[in-house]
């Protein structure tokens, strides 16, 4: 696998306002024309689109790439709430494009930012022209009813328990990398580790060493995954054009029969529906494989 790309391309840091702090973000390519926008997953950072977005804008595309909040260098929430991902992710993401004046958006999203994107075109199916999902059908999980409750009152007893104004142990660099390089099992190499590193560590206050700019508070942060009957009938009110990339080693964060059966759905309603299925990492395709899957999403932009 390879995580390196070649091509570069300039790129403008960003800070977006909102009440609680900002919304970090690197927006590649053009400032004169409606970007992309592209949305990471679980733990992760926008910098996991640094090898694609690079590639994208080489054919002429924008992209805003942001830190959701309690990311990378976005601002995390204010002490005593909690994280509610992908519920969240619809909210900033529709404070983001009421900031713009955006319309007919495009969105690509990565595992947690494939759920938000599908949420947002099925809640506001006028306003999205495409989505390409990356390792993602849509925010339905392994968890029946009974076992999403358990793991729901798991995660808030923990965050409540967990909560500290201190600040996590530091680490040298080389120290962080490996322990990325371990949290990843094999789906990320080392250099795709170094490049979710620039904005996945940041120097510690008043100590030698770095910390995770992560909040601590996502660990235990509820991924609200639906049951499969609530997904199937949001499914159909997506009316967008779609496409759905995924390698064949499936995420086992969910039934992988229920992958297929929520396109399935999407498709009753959508414009298009394209799906590929590539060889390759299992979770990381658009960090390890951005040169493969390029070529499928620009195909997919350009088309009418």
């Amino acid at each position: 696998m390879e995580a390196k790309n070649t091509v570069k391309a300039d790129f403008t840091e960003l800070k977006i306002p909102v009440p609680w702090g900002h919304i970090a973000g690197k927006w590649w390519g053009s400032r004169n024309e409606q970007p992309i926008i592209a949305l990471h997953g679980w733990l992760d950072n926008c910098g996991s689109f640094d090898n694609l977005a690079p590639l994208l804008v080489q054919k002429g595309f924008s992209l805003l790439c942001i830190d959701l909040p309690g990311h990378g260098f976005s601002s995390h929430l204010p002490k005593g709430q909690y994280y509610y991902l992908i519920f969240d992710g619809v909210h900033y993401l529709r404070r983001i494009v009421k900031r713009f004046g955006w319309r007919e958006i495009t969105i690509i999203g990565h595992s947690l930012g494939g759920s938000i994107a599908f949420l947002y075109a099925a809640t506001f199916p006028k306003d999205v022209k495409k989505y390409i999902s990356l390792d993602m059908a849509g925010p339905c999980g392994r968890l029946d009813s009974g076992r999403f409750l358990e793991y729901f009152r798991t995660s808030i007893e923990n965050g409540l328990d967990n909560e500290t104004t201190g600040e996590w142990p530091t680490y040298s660099k080389d120290q962080l990398l490996n322990i990325f390089l371990m949290a990843f099992d094999g789906s990320v190499n080392r250099a795709g580790c170094e490049v979710l590193l620039r904005r996945g560590i940041k120097k510690a206050s008043n100590k030698e060493g770095y910390i995770l700019s992560r909040d601590p508070r996502l660990k235990d942060s509820g991924l609200e995954f639906m049951p499969i009957s609530q997904v199937l009938d949001i499914a159909p009110r997506i009316t967008c054009e779609v496409l759905n990339i995924r390698s064949d080693a499936i995420s086992k964060s969910y039934h992988p029969e229920y992958y297929f059966m929520i396109l399935d759905a999407i498709e009753k309603n959508s414009r298009k529906l394209e799906r590929h299925l590539l060889s390759g990492s299992e979770h990381y395709l658009h960090l390890m494989n951005a040169n493969e899957i390029a070529p499928i999403i620009i195909k997919f932009l350009i088309s009418q």
